[in-house]
């Protein structure tokens, strides 16, 4: 666990003016001034006596965000200081388990939670997470944010955290090899035209067209699920894996393995290496991808471009969203208010967010999608606005009820998936997976 302190501490000035001020930590307040006047050499003392210490649990590319939001946030708040300790998942979320098992013991004040482990959290333990409600976040704050992450953050219509990143998806293609092919990407509206899409790149250059890792991973499933308005569980957290929008998703996903349309690469680096050499044309997948894109194959600048979904029917929803995270208050803090106070300047500060965005990390924020970053051109991919067209996609994408068992779901899912690759029919394997899913959690 990476340990990273930011924040900053008092100056005299600072020091003498909370003394003489009405605040509510003046335990020898009259001393600290007097001190203060009398012998500025005792002032570091006084200011760790008025520093406050919050702590917060965050991985990787979160960090650099929340440091720059603890130091802005520390010069309209002086004494302010965050301990941010760098944990990796999953062993963070081993750790928030075994803390809130234990009433709270051993948690920081914030911790990072994505959107997948949010509700079985919240499920498990609604009175651990501070309610935000009461501070009044959703009437002040609510319209700044896509409902389907106010939503996800919410029990018996209070809020219980702050949204922060979201996984707007799209489908990202190699403009080049689609040139090549002849394919014009534009005349792709369904995913009947995307299967077809497939058998030209794979006539005329012998490309897949995507790079799922059927055996393993259904994230593709999971999209077309949620772009359909479906997931594992419907909104009263009925089993809803065998749906006939579930069947519809699948039968596409088997459609491209059986017809020799997709290259199976398991795990991350074979599927961003099979990105880069062109042995795989398109990645329908979150708008997170961007950052890696860049970072492994820079020399493709001006190669890819990125156009939305394919809907199931022409005029269809092209809108869905794979991966983000929220920031949660544990109910146990010292500190509620300046937890809050903290954490709803981090959601809401466009100058935070937008520094999220240099990371790689898509905002929730809906006030900065005017900013210049949004509408204009990036040349890595062709010039274009494409983080005008995730924007654009947001108050569109419905919401997906991971409830308490997506875990025990997607594991379901995944055995369907691999089980329909290997011949079986798509209708069985997924009551199957129903019932098994049935077996597992009642």
């Amino acid at each position: 666990m990476k340990r990273i302190k930011v924040g900053a501490a008092l100056s005299l000035t600072a020091l003498l003016l909370i003394a003489c001020g009405d605040n509510n930590g003046g335990n020898n307040d009259e001393n600290a001034n007097e001190n203060a006047t009398e012998n500025a050499g005792e002032n570091s003392d006084n200011a760790s006596e008025e520093t406050t210490v919050l702590t917060a649990w965050a991985w990787n590319i979160n960090i650099p965000v929340l440091e720059e939001a603890a130091d802005l946030f520390a010069e309209e708040n002086p004494g302010f200081e965050l301990d941010i300790r760098e944990t990796g998942t999953p062993d963070v979320y081993q750790q928030i388990t075994t803390g809130l098992q234990a009433n709270g013991e051993g948690l920081p004040d914030i911790m990072l939670v994505e959107d997948d482990r949010l509700q079985g959290y919240l499920n498990s333990f609604p009175d651990d997470f501070l309610n935000l409600s009461e501070y009044g976040f959703l009437e002040e704050h609510g319209d700044k944010f896509p409902e389907f992450k106010t939503e996800l953050l919410s029990i018996n219509d209070e809020i219980h955290g702050v949204p922060f990143d979201a996984g707007p998806t799209g489908v990202f293609y190699r403009t080049d090899l689609f040139e090549e092919a002849g394919i014009d990407a534009e005349s792709i509206a369904t995913w009947d035209d995307f299967v077809d899409a497939g058998h030209q790149l794979r006539d005329e250059l012998d490309v897949a067209i995507t790079g799922v890792d059927v055996n393993n991973d259904d994230g593709l499933f999971r999209i077309m699920l949620n772009q359909q308005g479906k997931f594992y569980f419907d909104d009263n957290n009925n089993i809803d894996i065998d749906s006939p929008e579930a069947v519809q998703a699948m039968e596409i996903v088997q459609q491209l393995d059986a017809e020799g349309l997709n290259e199976n690469l398991v795990g991350w680096d074979a599927w961003l290496g099979g990105l880069a050499n062109g042995t795989v044309a398109t990645a329908p997948t979150g708008a997170w991808l961007t950052g890696s894109l860049m970072a492994q194959a820079p020399d493709l600048e001006g190669q890819w471009g990125v156009m939305p979904l394919p809907a199931f029917e022409e005029g269809g929803n092209q809108s869905a969203n794979l991966g983000g995270s929220n920031y949660v208050i544990s109910s146990r803090t010292e500190n509620p208010d300046l937890a809050y106070e903290f954490i709803e300047f981090f959601s809401t500060s466009e100058e935070v967010q937008l520094m999220a965005m240099e990371g790689g990390l898509f905002p929730s924020l809906n006030t900065i999608y005017d900013e210049d970053v949004f509408t204009a051109p990036d040349a890595y991919f062709g010039d274009q606005a494409i983080w005008e067209m995730f924007a654009g996609m947001m108050e569109d994408i419905p919401y997906a009820n991971y409830t308490g068992n997506y875990a025990v779901a997607r594991d379901e899912a995944e055995t369907a998936q691999a089980e329909v690759i290997g011949g079986m029919d798509v209708q069985e394997a997924l009551e199957a997976a129903a019932a098994q899913l049935d077996n597992r959690i009642n």
